[in-house]
């Protein structure tokens, strides 16, 4: 199967842009964005974290 680069590329983009939103979100502002900052920085290790718990494990 051949698959296009949006295909390969479209989770590791959002999470890239997710984190983006995140680091300057905690730059210019407080309260609200410090709520935003630290949800759009924590779900790339969630999201992580699944990815790694689901990868099959080597006997």
């Amino acid at each position: 199967m051949r698959r296009g680069l949006w295909m390969i590329f479209r989770w590791p983009l959002l999470l890239a842009v997710l984190s983006l939103f995140g680091l300057v979100s905690a730059l210019i502002g407080d309260e609200g964005y410090d709520l935003f900052s630290w949800l759009s920085l924590g779900v790339p290790l969630v999201v992580t974290a699944w990815v790694c718990w689901r990868l099959p494990r080597r006997a």
